[in-house]
Parts: C-alpha cells; sequence; structure tokens
C-alpha cells in the first residue's frame, strides 16, 4: 500500500465554488486561458490562478498563498530576466481577458511545472488544474519525449482533475511515435 494520499472520494474537491489553476507560458495560444476562464465561469469559481512555472529556477520558499520565493539554478544569470517573462504573460492575459467576468491573478513559479502548480493547486484549493497540450513541432515532441508530459505528470502525482485543452491536432492516421 502507497504511503502517500490516494486520490478517494473523501479527497475531492467540489467544482462549484472553488478556484482553477491554469497553466501558462510564453507563446502559448489563448485557447488555454480562455479555457480555463469558460470553466470558472461555469462552476462559478471565486477566482483562475494562472501560473508560470520557470524550469531555469527553483522554489527557496513556499507560501501558503501558492506563490513562491525563487531563485536561479544558475547563480551566474542575470536576475532580471523572470520579470520580463513575467510582465510579457501578465501583458498577454491583461489582453486576452479583457473584459472576463471572473476574477484571476498571475502567478510565477519556479521548478517543474507539475510540481510546482500542484503547489498552487493545494494552497489555492482549487477544483482542477487546466494545461494546454505540448507545442506543436518537433522540438515540442523531443522537449516531451525526454521530460514527459505536464499534464500526464499532474494526473499521476495529486489527486485534482487535470483539465487537457488540444492545441494541435494529429489525423489518426498520421500517428506516429513521439520520437520521429
Amino acid at each position: 500500500m502507497a504511503d502517500h494520499p490516494q486520490p478517494a472520494v473523501d479527497r475531492m474537491v467540489e467544482p462549484v465554488g472553488h478556484a482553477i489553476v491554469a497553466g501558462v507560458a510564453p507563446g502559448q495560444d489563448e485557447l488555454v486561458p480562455l479555457t480555463a476562464v469558460a470553466w470558472a465561469r461555469a462552476v462559478r469559481a471565486p477566482m483562475v490562478h494562472f501560473a508560470y512555472a520557470d524550469v531555469s529556477r527553483y522554489a527557496v520558499e513556499e507560501h501558503p498563498d501558492g506563490t513562491v520565493t525563487h531563485a536561479p539554478i544558475d547563480p551566474d544569470t542575470a536576475d532580471v530576466d523572470w520579470q520580463q517573462t513575467a510582465a510579457g504573460l501578465r501583458s498577454h492575459l491583461e489582453r486576452v481577458l479583457a473584459g472576463a467576468d471572473v476574477p484571476w491573478r498571475f502567478v510565477y513559479l519556479a521548478g517543474r511545472p507539475d510540481r510546482a502548480l500542484t503547489h498552487l493547486a493545494r494552497a489555492v484549493d482549487a477544483a482542477a488544474i487546466v494545461v494546454g497540450t505540448r507545442a506543436p513541432g518537433g522540438a515540442g515532441r523531443l522537449r516531451e519525449a525526454i521530460e514527459g508530459s505536464v499534464a500526464v505528470h499532474l494526473a499521476q502525482h495529486q489527486h485534482r482533475p487535470v483539465l487537457t485543452v488540444p492545441l494541435s491536432v494529429v489525423d489518426w492516421k498520421e500517428t506516429r511515435a513521439p520520437w520521429q
């Protein structure tokens, strides 16, 4: 028997009235945040917590509100790059969600996206986590083959439902192995 909590009926988070967490990334299609807001509206969520997990940084301290204090993995890296990324993502969300009728915030996280999103979801008692599929193209396939799918990692390592937004659909006849 596992020595860590497993999904169970008594661990379910009632969707109605609970927050939604959504993973976002630079250059990602607007379909992800718009889907998160649509689901939040459907379950009358009080808030959507959009988050980006920067894999070039690590969490120094996790805070009760889901935010983290973070630092660069490489101490020789300029420590302002993350602020530009955060500003760009926040600006993109403001543009895409202009007029949205669901409150939202943006959180900059650090480390593995699955772990960072899980921490945030626990902190805000989220009903679900929304993520997009991998980036289309060879680079996206290679990255997923090496690192694995964020959606799959989330589904295997925490108990909340994971809503995966398809960003690129492949015809069934063209299905290939990830390394092709």
